[in-house]
């Protein structure tokens, strides 16, 4: 009796004439996931993708594949030969493994050279779990257990569905500069726009020593946990004390948020186009803070070309925290270790900036701020997650 794991698709099957390019690169996102069990085997039938592995790996590999993006539900299932009399004694054994007072069984013939029609299978089947297991009644609408016995080349009987996060495979969307920080919210940014098959690259601004290499730590820790879900994340440790420092040494105090925003998408942007990506995502929400209203987000968008996406930005604090929570980056965020993003906090920060003071507040840095940047760059640390 073999043992595998079903995986259905959803968005991907609106695809029409590019469906085979989604769907093998959802094989591929699944191998790279699995590829840390030896029994593995990732294929494609009609309508279904099929994980073959050994029994001691299911549990493993069950947890790592409802994570993977693109896949809408996943069953554990057992294969048998499609011969009724083999498929009446793995029903029956499947049934008594599980507890139920009610039940159902939904029988689909696939295989159209099977010779007992679907709706003559399900009675049939049923029939045997009736009279070997007592105490049990149908139940064809709200029943315990609905035991789904699909025929085709061979027989996949099972009675979980897994419902998993749905989405495209990554990759399918190019890739996107993620400015993530060490809060709750970037991460989440970057869970979102993986969703929708973006690959990320992660850019976090380390201000060594007021942010704490634990702080560092702390990101890398989000990084990893994001691409549970979204495969492999490289992220960029950029440097970016110095700059820092200047700004506040030589901007005007009330606007040292937004000018030190800036500096970021600058440096995200360029570290985009060196690895091909296509745009920037940040994790704001609109006027959560003094930096994040229409004004400020309009300010910072304004020194880069590249399309920024805030997936976010309509989103409430509670909301945020209940897809923290929920994808297992919350408990990581909430540590207590600052980033850049918290220090240097101006008592009154402008929370309505205008461009044009802005652009004249930041011209003290004009003529050392190209060496910099592109230092901060030079000696950021790239870290493969």
């Amino acid at each position: 009796m073999k043992h595998v794991i079903l995986v259905r698709y959803g968005e991907i099957s609106l695809k029409g004439l590019n469906r085979n390019y989604f769907i093998d690169l959802l094989v591929k996102n699944i191998r790279n996931t699995l590829k840390r069990f030896e029994s593995v085997k990732v294929q494609k039938i009609q309508g279904r993708i099929i994980v073959d592995l050994s029994e001691e790996d299911l549990e493993g590999a069950l947890e790592a594949v409802t994570k993977v993006f693109g896949i809408v539900s996943v069953s554990p299932a057992i294969v048998v030969e499609s011969d009724i009399d083999v498929i009446e004694k793995a029903t029956l054994e499947q049934a008594k493994a599980t507890d139920f007072k009610t039940f159902r069984i939904t029988a689909k013939r696939g295989d159209k050279r099977f010779p007992i029609q679907s709706p003559e299978l399900g009675r049939r089947l049923g029939a045997v779990v009736l009279r070997n297991i007592p105490d049990i009644k149908v139940d064809m609408h709200t029943p315990d257990m609905n035991l789904w016995v699909e025929v085709r080349e061979e027989t996949y009987i099972y009675h979980k569905f897994i419902q998993c996060n749905g989405g495209l495979p990554v990759g399918c969307s190019g890739k996107t500069a993620l400015l993530l920080s060490g809060g709750i919210d970037s991460p989440v940014a970057g869970y979102m726009m993986a969703k929708r098959g973006v690959e990320l690259i992660g850019v976090y601004f380390h201000s060594f020593p007021f942010t704490s290499d634990r702080a560092k730590d702390k990101v890398i820790d989000l990084a990893k946990i994001v691409s549970g879900y979204c495969g492999k994340v490289t992220l960029y440790v950029v440097p970016f004390t110095e700059i820092q420092t200047k700004i506040v040494e030589v901007c005007p105090e009330r606007q040292t948020t937004i000018i030190i925003r800036r500096y970021m998408m600058r440096i995200a942007q360029e570290i985009a186009r060196r690895n091909g990506a296509m745009s920037l995502t940040t994790g704001e929400s609109l006027g959560q803070v003094a930096s994040q209203t229409q004004e400020g987000l309009g300010a910072t968008n304004a020194v880069v070309d590249l399309p920024v996406f805030r997936p976010l930005i309509g989103m409430d604090k509670q909301e945020i925290v209940a897809i923290a929570e929920r994808i297992g980056t919350f408990e990581t965020s909430i540590l207590p270790y600052e980033d850049c993003c918290t220090i240097f906090v101006p008592k009154h920060p402008e929370t309505k900036p205008k461009l044009e003071a802005v652009v004249k507040s930041e011209r003290p840095m004009e003529e050392i701020a190209g060496p910099m940047i592109e230092k901060a760059i030079e000696d950021a640390e790239i870290i493969r997650v």
